[in-house]
């Protein structure tokens, strides 16, 4: 067995009680746990430092003298046990305010320490609070480097100490272990990266930050490079596997609507989209194609026609929406279109009555309706097609995965899969979260459309905000305001939806006002969306409820409370809900004076830039990967442990042309013949494997990837 695989309970120290306190606490079962656990700092042991040269914005420094006395001060939970502390020269303040038990006598008067903490300065005086400590030993030869691990207070509380681990990795690699390597050879010369017994031992013994440089390369590039091959082994076994109905005509509806019936002339980017997604649809393959659009740039034009290849094909197709109100704008604009060249389209959700449904459940199994709109309640098994050929999943992050999966499974032969989605996807995400995807974007919005102005004001200003609002309503405008909470908290001072309800109803009298939030019955929510929908009501108070799928043209202001409490991808969501029209809009961000630098940053954003993919990106770089929206349903788990999805997008990139080039070089790794090998917009050279490579590949994979991930998201 690798040493890789050793419990921890066989290391000195550890045991049965401490291996499963690592283990519930920190998750580290296994020598290979701790060792792929990188310090998240260092710290330089090469000197000591006079406690008259301490500064409070030092790191963790270390300091050699003696204790001169201790006391314990204080009482119940204000109790501490206190230090004082001598270079020779100064004095200084150790305090510890937990385990005192285990401290009290530990450490005695007059014996030299070495102290290590980071400096705090209070009344006056330095002192170090819970330092680690290690009695001074001249024939030590001073240390360089030493990796700081993190450590819960759980642990601490059960006087476990950084020290602890530190003191478990130097035992691995004191007993000679030999570590196997996880990458083929010809990866490791071909890019230069370093063996992985050398760059697991660097991270945690470094020599210098030059070298832990190249360690963390080497083991990111190790991450994604896994990561990668397994998408596209996934993504090459599906997409050259799953039959697909083939639709080789664009027939009478498709051509009657594009010659007669366009509303409007279709961009540059949206015939594109439509020639990609076209060509997949007539290969005979099932097709899993991702479609990215920001807010407004024609993504349900482009469902439509190719619904209509389908219907052309003698197929039905279904498009499944998120909530009730997105369903039945969907129904409303594509029934309209439908109408126009003789379509059935119908509408179900879970307000349909029982005679509708008995009347829809007919229609689809017998052919008669051609198109499908819907919520949730079109994946039940009572609903049944004659033969689905195409569906269309809106806003797909919003849908768990077994309820995806159960869609695309109502059809002997796999319909065509069209996911689209209004939140733009970072290129690294989209290439990890999507990575077996084939994805198309439009990027490219419909002429006339004018970018919204968005503005980031104050308290102090909203007298000029609600002036301003004034001037458009009377031009006829509407305009939505969202709250970030329904009811008013006592523990909060943010804006809350129902007081501001009625101060809106206070200050504009003259208009209508509706609101809508999450917690009302969907009957309730419909009225309320109908009278701003039809201009009854000019201004629409709502909750995050809004973000997608409402499409009034004729609102022009957006006003967001409490904006810095917003993620910049939720904002430019609701940014999205105006500038529909042909008139100027407006976006006002409502935000406290008093907000942090990184917070008045990323609101920033939203006033420099209507680009959504340049939102995305900042979002992500300043959020993380793991709390983009979406992820967590995306059938990925983000528990990448050195790669940063945010700032590591060439190693990324790197990662995953050495992929599939690997999968190109050698098919066996896929399963398949090498002409039925087909990665789109790669272009990797083919790099042939040895058998021993192929098999540590294999080892690896099997490794790292049995039963963690569910790839049936899409399918």
């Amino acid at each position: 067995m690798s040493i890789l695989q050793t419990d921890l309970k066989f290391l000195k120290g550890v045991g049965e009680t401490r291996a499963k306190l690592l283990a519930s606490e920190m998750g580290l079962h296994s020598v290979r746990d701790l060792l792929y656990t990188a310090p998240i700092r260092y710290i330089d042991r090469s000197r000591f430092y006079s406690i008259s040269e301490l500064r409070e914005d030092m790191p963790a420094v270390q300091v050699k003298g003696r204790f001169v006395r201790f006391s314990m001060e204080g009482e119940g939970a204000k109790r501490r046990y206190v230090g004082v502390f001598s270079d020779g020269r100064s004095l200084m303040q150790v305090t510890w305010f937990r385990s005192l038990k285990y401290i009290v006598d530990k450490f005695v008067p007059g014996k030299e320490y070495v102290l290590m903490c980071k400096p705090n300065f209070y009344k006056g005086i330095y002192s170090f609070i819970h330092p680690e400590i290690e009695p001074f030993d001249p024939d030590k030869p001073p240390a360089g480097l030493q990796g700081v691990y993190s450590l819960p207070d759980t642990l601490r509380r059960r006087n476990f100490s950084p020290r602890f681990l530190t003191g478990l990795v130097s035992q691995i690699f004191e007993r000679g272990a030999v570590i196997s390597e996880t990458l083929p050879a010809e990866i490791l010369a071909m890019h230069n990266l370093m063996p992985l017994g050398t760059a697991l031992r660097v991270i945690h013994q470094p020599k210098d930050m030059a070298s832990v440089t190249k360690a963390r390369e080497r083991l990111k590039f190790e991450e994604l490079f896994y990561l990668q091959l397994h998408i596209l082994r996934y993504a090459v076994r599906r997409n050259n596997s799953i039959r697909g109905q083939i639709f080789g005509t664009v027939g009478r509806h498709f051509n009657d609507f594009y010659t007669s019936h366009l509303p409007f002339p279709l961009t540059g980017a949206q015939k594109r989209v439509i020639r990609e997604i076209r060509r997949d649809m007539r290969t005979g393959l099932q097709m899993n194609r991702l479609l990215q659009g920001d807010v407004g740039s024609g993504k349900t034009m482009v469902a439509f026609l190719c619904m209509l290849i389908a219907v052309d094909n003698d197929c039905q197709a279904c498009l499944m929406a998120p909530t009730e109100i997105l369903a039945t704008q969907h129904y409303d604009t594509i029934s309209a279109w439908g109408a126009a060249i003789g379509l059935n389209v119908r509408l179900l959700t879970g307000s349909t009555r029982a005679s509708a449904r008995k009347e829809i459940d007919a229609g689809l199994t017998s052919g008669d309706i051609d198109i499908l709109i819907g919520t949730h309640a079109v994946i039940e098994d009572r609903v049944q097609f004659h033969n689905l050929g195409m569906v269309v999943i809106d806003e797909q992050h919003r849908f768990g995965v077994a309820q995806r999966a159960r869609l695309w499974q109502k059809n002997s032969i796999a319909p065509h899969v069209l996911v689209m989605t209004a939140t733009p996807i970072p290129r690294t995400l989209a290439m990890t979260v999507y990575g077996d995807l084939k994805v198309s974007v439009i990027d490219e919005l419909p002429p006339g459309r004018k970018p919204v102005t968005t503005l980031l004001r104050y308290e102090e200003s909203r007298f000029q905000v609600y002036r301003a609002l004034h001037a458009e309503l009377l031009k006829g405008r509407q305009a939505y305001i969202v709250y970030p909470l329904i009811s008013e908290n006592e523990k909060s001072d943010l804006k809350s939806l129902e007081e501001g309800y009625e101060a809106i109803r206070e200050k504009f009298p003259s208009f209508k006002v509706c609101f809508v939030h999450g917690r009302m019955k969907p009957s309730e929510k419909e009225r309320e969306m109908r009278r701003f929908v039809s201009g009854e009501a000019r201004i629409l108070v709502a909750t995050t409820v809004i973000e997608v799928g409402v499409n009034v043209p004729n609102a022009s202001v957006m006003i967001i409370e409490n904006a810095e409490r917003f993620g910049l991808s939720q904002l430019h969501q609701l940014r999205g809900r105006v500038g529909r029209g042909a008139d100027q809009s407006y976006c006002i961000l409502m935000s406290k004076q008093n907000i942090a630098a990184l917070t008045r940053k990323r609101l920033n954003v939203m006033t420099e830039t209507t680009d959504g993919f340049v939102v995305s990106e900042a979002d992500m770089r300043m959020r993380g990967p793991g709390d983009m929206e979406g992820t967590q349903q995306s059938g990925i788990a983000f528990n990448l442990q050195y790669a940063n999805l945010a700032s590591d997008g060439q190693i990324l990139q790197l990662a995953r042309n050495v992929a599939a080039s690997v999968l190109l070089g050698n098919p066996q790794i896929s399963g398949l013949a090498p002409e039925q090998l087909a990665l789109d917009d790669i272009g990797a050279h083919p790099l042939p494997l040895s058998l021993g490579s192929l098999n540590i590949l294999a080892s690896e994979l099997k490794t790292r990837f049995s039963g963690q991930h569910d790839w049936s998201r899409i399918s």
